[in-house]
């Protein structure tokens, strides 16, 4: 027998499918620009070769600095806080 594979996306992906969203990547969503300090949701989206971990699926934090195309939000979880670096793409804007 072989072994079964322990990747990233091992048993995930199904988690991960758009069945219902067929087409949400647009050039808008690609190129939004968003201001350090704002509140957001992780949303992985399309490309599987730069999306977040996902644990961190539906996390919301804050957007602490900028870096090139990907932005460094700051999410809590229980006690503890971490800063993830996620592209523009798989990060949404929460409207309070």
């Amino acid at each position: 027998m072989s072994k079964r594979s322990n990747g990233l996306l091992s048993g995930r992906t199904r988690h991960l499918a758009r069945h219902h969203r067929p087409s949400s990547l647009s050039i808008r969503t690609k190129l939004k620009k968003l201001e350090v300090g704002e509140d957001v949701a992780i949303v992985p989206k399309g490309n599987f070769g730069n999306i977040p971990h996902p644990r961190y699926r539906g996390k919301v934090g804050k957007i602490t600095e900028v870096r090139g195309n990907a932005y460094v939000v700051n999410i809590r979880i229980d006690k503890a806080h971490k800063k993830i670096i996620v592209p523009q793409m798989h990060i949404e804007k929460i409207n309070k």
